[in-house]
């Protein structure tokens, strides 16, 4: 009943068409997490755990966390297949302060910020082909601002302004905000073809492991597997509580490769099938791409030592640790084909970033949507257009992520969203512990498999990963919690001025 009134609700509502099939909605899924990430930062992971086996480990940790969740969300999506997904889940089980909330992060920092390093991924890629595209070419310099020393820490320095490389990144955001304002279907064409291209890439780096493997790395990597941890120790001689704190740390890089696949719950108004398509989808993009993620770490290890110096002469020499620009994947594909290789691999990760960005770009515009329907946002922004695409949201993200392309790096990108990313992760496998509770008789065509032990199995993880994140780079952590925060005031604001044109 709950699900069919939500359905007959969005209907009337928002006019949404239900055409996005399974393959559809798993595309969404895998080509969202599979941008750039997987191919950069593996090397900055390496120099922080410097132990092969704990390469993997963190990688391991990070498809737990994830499939877990995913299995979670599945529940969720089913019983409320509205658009704007997860905004959705925690406006029904905290409150809309807790939903819009989400969706003021969600904009400010979280999906946007990561629009903007993918896109910048893709113009660092890019830099390989055609060099004109550069970080430190600069066209229009405003300054560099920082650094700032703060209670929490030392926050920035930050030079903003524009470079022909996050020109080409802007470029591409528009590009692709255009691309999903002809439509869900058009959104979906392009995601499909480009999803399935570097997925292959993906797969392709994972047999050039296989057949290139060198004696250098093997030697180095799995005769030294577990170095420098100890016996009995953690790394380094630290106790397990030292080990496991750096596993948590290290794996901000590794959590950003792996998000973003709660994605397709913000398209779940143009899901068919939702109850069964939304749950199957996320359980198989997600434990399609952490396998990938898993082999291509392990080709990784067989082709590059995982250590190397920062001025070495080759590839090799350089190892996964400081392979060029992070550049883990290029490497390997040197290795095999010489200069010819990294350029092709170059092109392959440019079409993985595009691909994400797509996906990104296509969901993330649903949450405003919603957001403007319940009356917390413009209201402009809750209006289709004669496509039936929410057009103004794709402009309003658009806009405000090519502005963030112009004040970070890739690396800090990361940094400041990873956190707000896990609290709402964390909030929202809560609330299905509120909803069984407060609304025992919503339909509920999917259960979480293995409730109540695997939700409360996810909340321990990520907490433990939250309270190191905050101890060990507050200057990232807290101006995420603080921004979450500031959003408090702003929706009492937003309520009260709603009230009084009422």
């Amino acid at each position: 009943m709950a699900a069919a009134a939500a359905h007959a609700e969005e209907a009337g509502a928002s006019a949404f068409v239900r055409s996005l099939g399974l393959l559809d909605a798993t595309m969404l899924v895998v080509g969202s997490m599979v941008g750039s990430g997987i191919f950069i930062v593996s090397a900055d992971i390496a120099r922080q755990v410097r132990s092969p086996g704990l390469l993997l480990v963190v990688w391991l940790v990070t498809g737990v966390l994830t499939v877990i969740g995913a299995l979670c969300y599945g529940e969720l999506a089913a019983a409320m297949p509205t658009a704007g997904g997860q905004y959705v889940y925690l406006r029904e089980a905290f409150g809309p302060l807790w939903g819009f909330l989400y969706g003021w992060t969600m904009l400010l920092v979280i999906q946007t910020a990561t629009i903007a390093a993918v896109a910048i991924a893709f113009a660092k890629f890019t830099g390989v082909l055609i060099p004109w595209f550069s970080s430190s070419a600069w066209l229009w310099q405003i300054g560099t601002f920082g650094p700032y020393r703060l209670w929490f820490g030392e926050l920035g320095p930050y030079t903003v302004g524009l470079n022909t490389q996050n020109l080409l990144a802007i470029l591409s955001i528009i590009v692709l905000t255009w691309v999903n304002l002809r439509g869900i279907r058009t959104g979906a064409l392009v995601q499909n073809v480009l999803t399935l291209t570097k997925t292959s890439a993906l797969v392709g780096v994972i047999l050039l492991g296989i057949a290139f493997a060198t004696d250098t790395a093997l030697t180095a990597n799995f005769g030294h597997f577990w170095e420098p941890v100890q016996p009995g120790t953690g790394v380094g001689g630290k106790d397990w509580l030292g080990l496991l704190t750096v596993i948590g740390v290290a794996m901000v890089g590794s959590l950003f490769a792996a998000d973003a696949w709660n994605n397709v719950t913000f398209v779940a108004g143009e899901v068919k099938d939702p109850e069964r398509t939304l749950p199957r989808s996320l359980a198989l993009g997600t434990g399609l791409v952490i396998a990938l993620y898993l082999l291509a770490n392990l080709a990784y290890l067989c082709v590059l030592p995982l250590r190397g110096t920062p001025e070495g002469a080759t590839v090799l020499d350089r190892g996964i640790q400081f392979a060029a620009e992070d550049r883990v994947a290029t490497a390997v594909a040197e290795v095999a084909f010489g200069h010819s290789g990294g350029v092709l691999m170059a092109l392959a990760v440019m079409i993985s970033t595009f691909g994400c960005n797509n996906g990104l770009i296509l969901a993330g515009a649903r949450i405003y949507f919603a957001m403007a329907r319940d009356h917390v946002f413009f209201s402009s922004v809750g209006a289709l257009n004669r496509h039936r695409s929410p057009a103004l949201a794709l402009l309003v993200q658009g806009a405000w992520a090519s502005v963030l392309c112009l004040s970070g790096t890739y690396g800090q990108l990361l940094d400041f969203l990873i956190f707000s990313v896990l609290l709402f992760y964390i909030l929202t496998i809560g609330g299905i512990f509120v909803l069984r509770r407060t609304r025992p008789g919503m339909a509920r065509p999917y259960k979480t498999w293995g409730y109540p032990v695997l939700p409360v199995v996810y909340i321990v993880m990520a907490l433990f990963i939250e309270i190191q994140l905050l101890r060990y780079k507050p200057q990232y952590t807290w101006p995420g919690l603080i921004l979450v925060l500031l959003g408090m005031p702003v929706y009492w604001v937003w309520k009260k001025a709603t009230e009084k044109r009422a």
